[in-house]
This record gives C-alpha cells, structure tokens and sequence, in this order.
C-alpha cells in the first residue's frame, strides 16, 4: 500500500498557518481532473478518453474531467466576517479579520457546477489539477478544492500550449502539487493584501472625501496607474509652448540642417541667416557606414498588447480576450506571460511549427508559404536572443503552435498574423543596412544630413511594405516634449551621392516652431510605462524590482486599465487616455504618497517574487501589510480638511460612456 501526502489543508488561515501534510491510502480507481473553462476540459478529456458525458463533467477511462467557469470562489467579503462590517463607517476602519477565509461566489451557475465538482472530489482517489499554468489559474483550483474539502494526493498538469501532443506530454509528466506551493502562496498573498488595502482604503477616501455619494475605489495597482496618467496630463496642462528657431538650407534638393541646434530667439537665428545667405556651400565630409538591424523580439503579452493597440486600435483587454480565445483553439502558446524568450527544447519542434504555418490560408491566399520558403532545406538558425533558458521560468514566449486555422475572425486573424509574422522573422537573417551622414559649411556655419539605405532587408521581408512615417510615429509614441519631424523624415531615405570638397548654391530657411508638450498616454505607451515603472521609482532596490515585474502582472493590466474606465477615473479621446476631473482629483486627494507612487507596488513585487522562490515569508508580508494599512486609516482620520471629491454626474457619466 502506498502513501501519498496531500498538498493542502483546508481553508487557509494566515495567522494559524498549518501546511503540515495529511496522508491517506489508496488503490488507484478514479482520477478526477479540473479545468479552468469547459472548453479546455472538453479537449482534456477527449486526449484521455473520457468520453461519456455528464451534467457538469465527463468520464471514462478511469477519468472524470470536470471543469471551474474561471473563479469559483472569492475572499469572503468584510460582512462575512462580523455584522458590524456590513454598513460602512469610519470607526470600524482599519478592517483586519482574525482569519482569512474564502466562500463560494453567489451565482446560481457557480453553486450548481461546483455541487458537481465537491460530490467528484470527495469520492476521488486522486486529483489532476489542469488549470492554467500560472499564478491565478494555480489560486483558482486550489481554492476549489479547499472549499470541496478535498482530502486526496494532487498532481498537477503543466503546459504552454493546448494543442493534443502538449497535452498527451503533460499527462506523462504531471508535477507533484507540492512543487507549486510558493505559486500559490505567492497568488495568496497577493490577493490577501489587495483585500486589505483595496477594503479598507476605499471605504476609508470614500467616507472621509467622497461626500458618501461617490465611491472612491482604492487599489494597489489602479492608484498608481491613475497617478500616472494624471500627472502626464497635468504636465501637459500645465505646459507653456516656446518659440524656437532652426536654421536649415536646401542644396541639391537635400534639407540640410545647422548642427549647432535651436535658436531661441528670432534675433539670433535672423544673424546666422544673414551670415550664410549669399555665399557658396561645401560639403566637408561624406561618411557611410553599414549596420545590422536584428529581428524583433518575440512576443511577451505586453508587447503584444502594445502592438495591437498601435496598429489596430484594440485595448488592452481585446487583445487578451483575442489571444485567450486563439490559445484555447491550440493556434497558439500560453498568452499571460512576460518573457521574449524559447527554452532550447522547443527548437526541435520549430521546423514542424513553420510547416503549419506554410499551410494556412486566409482569403484564398498563403500568406506564409512564399516567406517559409527561403528558411527550408536547412536548419533553423539558433540563437540566443530567441533561445535561452536563463530567460524561461514558468512559460516562454507567445509563439504559434503550428496547428493550422480555420474559421477565424478578422481581429483573431490580425492578432495571429502578428504573431506569427514575429515567429517566422525570428530566424531570418538580419537585415543590412548603410547609413550615410554628409556634412556641410557655410561661412563656419554646419549643417548636416542623414540618410538611410537597406541594403539586405533579411527578417524585414517578412512583414508588408509599411509607411515608414508611421512606424516612426509608433516607435516614439511614448517620447518626451522632443520634436520628432526629421526622425520622421530620415527614416530609409536614400541621399543624392556627394563628395567632399564640393560646391555650389543653396537656397538658407530658417523656420519658426513651437515647443510641444509630452503626448498623452495612448494604452499601448500606457502599458510600456507600466512594464518601466522603476524609472519612477528612486530606491534602487526597488528599481530592479520593478524592472522585473513592472506594475501588476501582464495578465491583470488590462483589467486595471479597464477598471479605471469603469470608475469613470479615465475616458477615450480617439486613442488617448485623458483623466476626468474626478480622477484628478482623487489623486490629489491622496497625500499618502506611498498609495499613488509606483514604490508600492514595487515593494509589493519584490516581495511577493521572494515569496515564489521561498526567500520570504507570507506571513511576514501579511503582518506587514496590516501595519501599513493601519498606518494610512490614522493619517487619514486625522486629517481636519474640508476637502472632498466632486461627484460624477448621470449625464457626465453616459457622456464618458459615448
């Protein structure tokens, strides 16, 4: 007879932590595996032969597969700890229970799937936990068992794709769910400390300055995201434009620009105009260089996001609905990631990835095959800035499964043909390039231009024929009060061929401009500064902490972004991201830096990352925590300022909404 230990016990409980093992026998009889959605729990059990089906789950072959609808279960909520926490009062703030603990979410669906999955569990003799493989699909399952009251072993199922042969190896390599501990506690923490802030904090800022008419919705995440985009927009507000002069002179039909930069009065640039206008210009130096441009990363979620929203105009969270749904067809691998990389043991399956993609069709054409063809006949080039496992933890990159698709929509397309598109650049060559800079004079006056000329496009052959303007535009969307005209202007441009020591006429401008203030956020440049939020941050420390992590996960930023819609904290303007007044001024009603300032959740990342890889203790991150929240309810309660936040009105609110 063999022993298994059991990997959970029961509701968890942060101030009696008891992860002590349970152990109970067994002969092996039935083996209950749990999905995260029906969709995937359908391709599970047709890989291992559960085919009979059941209301709620399907069984055969020694399975029962059943499945979640995503969170079952949530914290419980203050109310359910105490009846004195159901109305909402100062002097019941901060809100700390003795224990945490966990309920069922109130929805008729979820009691009725999860009646079937505690009846399956109670009876199993062992669980195959096949929820996503991640943080949040680890904290979705293991609290479904929980409440289920599960008391048998758990193995838990750990894949980066959902197509047949990924899942077939997985089931030949189920982890044990022990391995996955620090996963969980790590999602534990996470969730347990925004409870505690988010609780408190927004019942605290709504009665003490929102009139107790307008909610004001604290939160780990969100606040900092607000502040970002409220401080963009008062810089932008706030911002006087000034007047600068740029003296150029056109010779051979070739702008040439004076390299001693901009004139900041008309006086000056008046003088130097008069200096040059008349007399010949020389050109003193022509050099050419040749450079290398390497293919592009391929995708984490970020950049994926990032891309869509500039190309296609698609939020944060289409984006990741599009990609969930492309993942659960098998088209492509895991999509909530946050590497760039491939671990070497997917490169044997490259070569069967690209004849996939050489067989897809989309509208009566083969949009891959002509672009596949020059790779074939020898092998894949290997690298590593494509290959690296030092760079692959729990999942690699966003990559295409090669399995082929069929009945896309238009948005599934454009969003896999990006990806795929990325995958296939990947191992084409570099693309070789010369860059020619061609200096003049005039009367001790420079000027200077700069062109640029493919010479081998490599992995840029894979991608359709672009305005280049438009690629400048989106690569400097996100840049500062900088003027981007002649970025935008010598993108792969080609110049006339001069020679040193040449001369002859030319025709002097000097042009009068305006100082422009930094852009908006747009998602995509707002998502970017999520990911670099440790250039916000001054503690280095805490820097390297966010360059790791960013703020929030990649998963949950578009639902961050989402949210601060719905609080009607932020609207759309076209494409950018404009604060409303009440956004501005909750952030400015914030004097606790800490809850607006990207350190918080740096502090937070860092810790909750030392949590996964056993460096930390939760319970210490928890006692923490509490400390600082009572901290911030006690600067807030002493505060004796009249000050509140204005209500949305109806009408300002359907206005957002259009």
């Amino acid at each position: 007879m063999q022993i298994f230990p059991v990997s959970f016990v029961g509701i968890f409980l942060f101030l009696s932590l008891d992860f002590s093992p349970i152990y109970c026998t067994f002969a092996p009889r039935m083996i209950v595996c749990i999905a995260e959605k029906p969709s995937v729990a359908r391709d599970i059990a047709r890989i291992i032969g559960a085919n009979t089906q059941h209301q709620g789950y399907m069984e055969g072959n020694g399975y029962q597969v059943t499945w979640t609808y995503g969170h079952l279960c949530t914290l419980k909520e203050p109310h359910d700890y105490t009846p004195m926490w159901k109305s909402w009062s100062l002097s019941s703030l901060p809100m700390i229970p003795p224990r945490f603990g966990i309920k069922l979410i109130d929805q008729d669906s979820i009691h009725k799937q999860f009646a079937v999955i505690e009846k399956l569990m109670q009876a199993a003799d062992s669980i195959v936990n096949c929820g996503d493989a991640g943080q949040e699909g680890e904290l979705i399952q293991r609290w479904v068992m929980q409440k289920a009251q599960a008391k048998c072993p758990v193995k838990r199922l750990w894949i980066s794709s959902m197509t047949d042969e990924a899942i077939r190896e997985g089931f030949q390599q189920l982890k044990d769910q022990a391995d996955y501990q620090p996963l969980y506690m790590a999602g534990l923490s996470r969730a347990i400390g925004d409870w505690l802030l988010g609780m408190n904090a927004t019942r605290l800022y709504t009665l003490k300055y929102g009139q107790n008419r307008q909610v004001l919705s604290i939160g780990r995440v969100q606040t900092p995201t607000l502040a970002l985009i409220v401080n963009r927009q008062k810089e932008i507000n706030n911002f006087k434009p000034e007047p600068y002069w740029v003296l150029a002179t056109i010779y051979r039909d070739t702008t040439f620009t004076a390299t001693s930069g901009k004139f900041t009065s008309k006086e000056e640039g008046e003088k130097a105009f008069a200096t040059i206008e008349g007399k010949p210009f020389t050109i003193t130096k022509v050099e050419k260089k040749e450079g290398k441009e390497q293919p592009k990363p391929l995708y984490d979620l970020t950049s994926l996001q990032v891309d869509c929203n500039r190309k296609y105009g698609l939020s944060a969270e289409q984006t990741l609905n599009t990609i969930q749904s492309l993942y659960e067809h098998k088209l492509t691998t895991y999509p909530r990631v946050d590497t760039q990389f491939l671990p070497d043991d997917v490169y044997p399956k490259c070569p069967q990835t690209m004849n996939g993609l050489f067989q897809v069709k989309w509208a009566g054409k083969t949009p891959y095959a002509d672009l596949i063809r020059p790779l074939g006949g020898k092998p894949l080039k290997k690298t590593k800035r494509v290959f690296d496992n030092s760079k692959v933890t729990d999942h690699h990159a966003i990559i295409p499964t090669g399995v082929i698709p069929n009945g896309l929509s238009d948005l599934e397309y454009k969003v896999y043909d990006l990806i795929a598109r990325r995958f296939i650049a990947a191992f084409y060559p570099d693309c070789k390039f010369s860059t020619t800079t061609v200096l003049g004079e005039v009367d001790g006056i420079e000027f200077k231009v700069t062109g640029k000329e493919i010479l081998e496009p490599g992995w840029r052959a894979v991608y359709e024929t672009r305005d280049t303007k438009d690629e400048a535009r989106e690569s400097s969307d996100n840049t500062d009060n900088v003027d981007n005209t002649e970025n935008l202007e010598t993108q792969e441009r080609t110049l006339p061929s001069f020679n040193k020591g040449e001369s002859g006429e030319h025709t002097p401008t000097l042009t009068e401009k305006m100082t422009t203030p930094p852009p908006y956020y747009t998602e995509a440049s707002l998502l970017r500064a999520m990911e670099t939020a440790g250039k916000f941050v001054e503690d280095e420390e805490l820097r390297a902490a966010l360059k790791e992590n960013g703020i929030g996960r990649p998963s949950s930023r578009a639902g961050i972004i989402e949210t601060l819609f719905k609080r009607h904290y932020i609207r759309r303007e076209r494409k950018r991201l404009v604060a409303t007044e009440t956004g501005i001024q909750l952030i400015d009603i914030i004097h606790e830096e800490l809850l607006k300032s990207c350190e918080l959740t740096g502090i937070w990342e860092k810790k909750l990352r030392d949590i996964e890889h056993r460096r930390y203790e939760p319970s210490q991150f928890i006692d923490e925590l509490k400390e600082q929240v009572t901290q911030i309810v006690n600067q807030v309660l002493a505060d004796t300022s009249n000050r509140h936040v204005a209500v949305v009105e109806e009408k300002e609110k359907k206005k957002r909404k259009q």
